[in-house]
């Protein structure tokens, strides 16, 4: 029999999870299309040190409904010219989070715009995309892992097995059995089960509240059972240790607010379907 969470807790993980932002922002549009947001200064830098490209790439514009900045030219080029300006100068800890890794630039309705680099995605508060994996066991318990101390986001708290952004390059069924390897070392045809789980959505300050971020995360989730005798294994260094945990020590674990925002609704949610 599955164990009920306090509803005091998971209505505050609700509210965690549907946060305004911390200072105000302004409307980021590409064309029609609303792209992102920034905070009002963000660009100042940027305008102050690089006017002439300021200019050629950004719009401040003004309404009945509110001021917004408007991205000129072709969105690709445009939006990973503005993030290479944006990193030079260290604007919105840029330089910390670079992957070298392009994501899709979604509108409000989700559909595909552009890419840009990673790293640019939370200081201009764009929507990404992330999947995840929530992994049991026959006999009811669950594999988490424990984030790298040395993570850039939420280190050293835990996960769900496997947890990852879809990559501009990538499909859901790609990037969950991409990410699947890369971090636990399991291949899909090793998995039984497997089926999607559902979605959470994600709108929130950036996890230190310093970086002039804005998450906006739509995530994919699925589950599966892990056979019996394997074992998770990591191949990409992000991954401080895994646990196989009975129910009630992982539902104590997620009220102790040991998980992300991301990973405890997910894990709420299968503990409910289960």
């Amino acid at each position: 029999m599955r164990l009920a969470v306090d509803p005091q807790w998971r209505a505050a993980l609700l509210a965690r999870a549907d946060q305004l932002p911390l200072r105000p922002r302004l409307p980021l549009l590409w064309q029609q299309h609303v792209i992102g947001s920034v905070e009002v200064d963000f660009f100042d830098p940027l305008i102050s040190q690089h006017a002439s490209l300021a200019r050629e790439l950004l719009q401040l514009q003004h309404s009945a409904s509110g001021s917004h900045w408007r991205l000129l030219g072709d969105a690709t080029p445009a939006l990973n010219t503005l993030a290479d300006a944006l990193r030079a100068l260290g604007a919105g800890r840029v330089r910390q989070h670079w992957r070298n890794e392009q994501l899709a630039v979604c509108d409000a309705q989700g559909l595909r715009i552009a890419s840009v680099e990673r790293g640019i995605c939370r200081p201009l508060g764009m929507a990404t995309s992330a999947v995840h994996l929530v992994g049991g066991t026959s006999d009811g318990r669950f594999w988490v892992q424990q984030r790298s101390l040395d993570k850039a986001n939420e280190p050293g708290l835990w996960d769900t097995l496997m947890g990852g952004m879809v990559s501009a390059q990538d499909s859901l069924e790609s990037a969950l059995a991409r990410e699947t390897w890369e971090e636990a070392g399991l291949r899909m045809d090793t998995l039984t089960d497997l089926r999607r789980g559902g979605e959470v959505l994600l709108r929130k300050p950036s996890s230190d509240g310093a970086d002039a971020g804005y998450v906006v995360e739509r995530v994919d989730w699925y589950r599966c059972t892990v056979p019996d005798g394997v074992q998770p294994l990591n191949q990409d260094g992000e991954v401080a240790q895994f646990a196989l945990l009975e129910v009630p020590d992982l539902i104590e674990r997620l009220q102790r607010d040991e998980f992300t925002t991301e990973a405890a609704l997910i894990l709420e949610c299968a503990l409910g379907a289960a």
